[in-house]
């Protein structure tokens, strides 16, 4: 049987250590409440409410559809943006500027915002073709965001079907830039 190289051991106890200290962490925030999200959300529907809104930093685009995504990815988006690993400078005062609870109560908001109670689940996307299918193909990307790309094999990863286009193309870009103040995103998977 194979041992881990010391780096790894090391890495695997600074992991627990982490664990144990978000768990604790955790521990003070109760979960969401979507009720009493709806006095904080006030500084979110001035972009996330306006449906068709473009923003215009750093580059001209839709905001993106945040009412039906997962309370993980929510809490995940926001939580990035207050550690700097999401550049967006309005994004990032928002983010600095809330609690804990006020993420959960935001996510738990947001998850359920939109969502009709018995509807029918979404179909099946259409197939994609040409470039765009070469493309969904190499990046894999229903390995991460599921069947149809709205279905996540984790709860902080978005749902990006139904998303706007040049959102996403913004996105995507962001995770290429490097050493820039104002715009990128930190994730090696995505990065790559």
């Amino acid at each position: 049987m194979k041992t881990l190289p010391n780096s790894l051991k090391k890495l695997g106890l600074l992991t627990a250590a982490g664990l144990i200290a978000s768990t604790a962490f955790a521990a003070d925030v109760k979960p969401g409440d979507a009720a009493a999200a709806k006095s904080k959300v006030a500084m979110c529907i001035g972009c996330h409410g306006i449906i068709g809104y473009q923003a215009s930093f750093p580059e001209i685009h839709k905001v993106p559809k945040i009412s039906g995504q997962g309370a993980g990815y929510i809490t995940a988006a926001l939580n990035a943006y207050k550690k700097g690993e999401r550049k967006h400078p309005s994004m990032r005062g928002i983010a600095d500027s809330l609690t804990d609870q006020d993420i959960a109560d935001l996510a738990a908001f947001y998850s359920t915002s939109g969502v009709v109670e018995g509807a029918a689940a979404l179909g099946d996307a259409p197939a994609a073709t040409g470039k765009a299918a070469e493309l969904l193909a190499k990046g894999n990307c229903e390995s991460c965001h599921g069947k149809s790309l709205s279905a996540p094999i984790d709860p902080s990863y978005p749902k990006i079907a139904g998303q706007h286009g040049d959102y996403l193309l913004v996105a995507l870009k962001s995770y290429k830039a490097e050493n820039n103040p104002q715009v990128g995103r930190s994730n090696a998977i995505m990065g790559g």
